[in-house]
């Protein structure tokens, strides 16, 4: 790394009405402003997000406002030296590594080096993780004893295994999940890369200092224990090693059979969403029965805020506002978990007498057939069916169960994550889900309300400034604002990919990977925007013109294919 000095004066880049982007031009600096901003954080600071060249600060603007962020920011920013920050004693994590991976050989070519010297090189560098990126766990790792930019691989692999090392431009890296990828595999590490269920879910944070230790295919450390923490002089006995998260099996569909990708740009690996594990939860004294799941039906709750610099989304439900109001109509706090149903189709089967409310989509609602109407409480009898059926308004519906719905806790949260794996799989038939015993108050008496089916024809929504608006031709300005887009047929938990004019640009070429929020706008080389939403990557590389408030997140979140948008400027706060 560098030889101390001031860190330069960050420039503040907006970033949706909630966050903001401190860019400060070099990862030496990077990782100094991460590392002050973790020692003076405020309360109301939902999410540090450091990447290539930027931080990103999220915040909760009802405790920290933003204004008060940005005066934070630019005064840790004066006070913070610009050399790599000494990772803590407990930060320092040694890998078995075995170097015999299947480019090893062609890289020490590319490299001018032999197999053996690029060994030497790779194992005698000490490494820091600069940021995580496309996946929970995945550390992108720097080095001042590495000299060398390796390039990627002409075409990725359609699979890459869990632990495989990897080296790509500036960077390496080991996956903690198998995924498509096209960095240049050297070997392999059989550390446990990534636990959800783990104190410390990720074992290669940001900050970490990692040694990789080359070890024989015979005398590789069994899984669990080839990850040994370092500690320093007189340091306390290091925490064991976190346990190994699960093996992605077949990605399930949203809405469309390919989940939509917000791509990384080069050297970033291409992640490959993956359902989440099954629950392993023991069966409840009170639960309900999926007789059928619809096209999509998985638990959510509000989400797991907090852990971005993790490489984890916040996911949670799309519409929250839905969520809350089923809640609150069965004596449930608002954030209780329950079942987010998308386009409907959902039949499920009560093994008990249980309450239930549904919000947000809009169709036909019955128990043995009898119809009944949404956003209302209703008594659900032991054997009762329910059935949501497909949606004639609205893209996704919220059933509220009174006492809160159970599911795999990850990171305080119930949340499923489709592209992450995380949290409760997807409902299947058959699957029993648990209901818990959250309920708060007694379930409020029945009131006039004005519930209507949710606006899918033309649905305005309001854009805050994004950071990289400048990348753009002023046409582009021009088309957002003045156009109507229309909801492709690529949406899902993920991002909403929208039809429409081609955004014009005024600068080429992609961006250094840069935190991303639910709501930004990234702009790929088409020039047709993509919306990021709940279950988004937590970086991305492609600049993000404008993004979307976060009270207009629930809109889109009922946005169908074939509906229509239109944008408008947020109203400053």
């Amino acid at each position: 790394m560098s030889d101390s000095a001031p860190t330069p004066a960050a420039r503040l880049l907006p970033m949706g009405d909630r966050a903001l982007l401190a860019e400060v031009g070099s990862l030496d600096a990077v990782l100094a402003l991460h590392a002050a901003l973790e020692a003076s954080r405020p309360p109301g600071v939902v999410d540090l997000v450091p990447a290539a060249r930027t931080v990103l600060v999220r915040v909760d603007p009802r405790v920290l406002p933003l204004a008060a962020a940005r005066a934070w920011v630019d005064r840790t920013t004066a006070s913070t030296d610009a050399a790599a920050p000494a990772a803590r004693d407990a930060d320092r994590v040694e890998l078995d590594a075995e170097y015999a991976g299947p480019d090893l050989a062609e890289t020490a070519t590319l490299l001018g080096l032999s197999p053996d010297a690029l060994v030497a090189q790779h194992s005698a560098a000490e490494w820091t993780v600069a940021f995580t990126g496309f996946a929970p766990g995945f550390g992108y790792l720097v080095s001042p004893d590495w000299p060398h930019d390796v390039p990627r691989l002409p075409s990725p692999r359609t699979r890459v295994p869990a632990g495989a090392i990897g080296l790509a431009g500036a960077f390496s890296g080991a996956y903690p999940r198998d995924t498509p990828g096209g960095w240049r595999l050297i070997g392999t590490t059989p550390a446990l890369l990534f636990d959800p269920d783990a104190a410390s879910p990720a074992l290669l944070a940001p900050g970490t200092r990692v040694r990789f230790r080359p070890v024989r295919a015979d005398v590789v450390a069994a899984p669990g224990s080839a990850a040994v923490p370092v500690p320093g002089p007189a340091a306390a006995p290091a925490p064991a090693p976190p346990g190994a998260a699960g093996p992605a099996p077949t990605p399930t569909p949203a809405l469309t059979p390919a989940p939509l990708r917000a791509a990384e740009p080069p050297p970033a690996p291409t992640p490959t969403p993956a359902p989440p594990r099954p629950s392993t939860q023991p069966a409840a004294a009170k639960a309900v029965r999926v007789v059928e799941p619809g096209l999509l039906a998985t638990i959510q709750d509000l989400g797991r805020a907090g852990a971005a610099a993790l490489g984890v989304a916040p996911s949670g439900a799309l519409d929250r506002g839905a969520l809350r109001t089923a809640n609150r109509l069965v004596g449930n706090p608002e954030g209780a978990a329950g079942i987010e149903v998308t386009m409907g189709g959902l039949r499920a089967v009560a093994e008990h007498d249980l309450w239930f409310a549904v919000a947000g989509a809009w169709g036909p609602l019955r128990i043995d057939g009898r119809e009944l109407d949404p956003y209302e409480a209703h008594e659900w009898p032991a054997g009762g069916e329910l059935h949501l059926d497909w949606f004639m308004h609205g893209a996704r519906a919220y059933l509220a169960v009174r006492g809160g719905l159970d599911g795999m806790p990850v990171l305080g949260s119930r949340a499923s994550d489709l592209l992450a794996g995380l949290g409760s799989a997807p409902l299947r038939a058959g699957a029993l889900v648990g209901v818990r015993d959250e309920a708060s108050v007694a379930i409020p008496a029945p009131a006039i309300s004005p519930w209507g089916a949710p606006h899918d024809d033309l649905i305005e929504v309001e854009l805050a400034p994004g950071p990289r608006a400048a990348w753009f031709a002023p046409s582009a300005a021009r088309d957002l604002f003045e156009s109507v887009w229309t909801v492709s047929n690529d949406a899902d938990r993920v991002g909403v990919r929208l039809d429409g004019p081609a955004l014009a640009r005024a600068r080429e070429g992609e961006l250094p990977s840069e935190g991303m929020v639910p709501g930004a706008l990234q702009v790929p080389p088409t020039g047709r925007p993509t919306i990021l939403l709940a279950d988004g990557p937590v970086t991305g590389g492609y600049p993000v013109i404008a993004v979307a408030t976060d009270a207009s997140l629930d809109a889109i979140a009922q946005a169908r294919p074939g509906t229509r948008l239109r944008f408008r400027h947020a109203r400053p706060s």
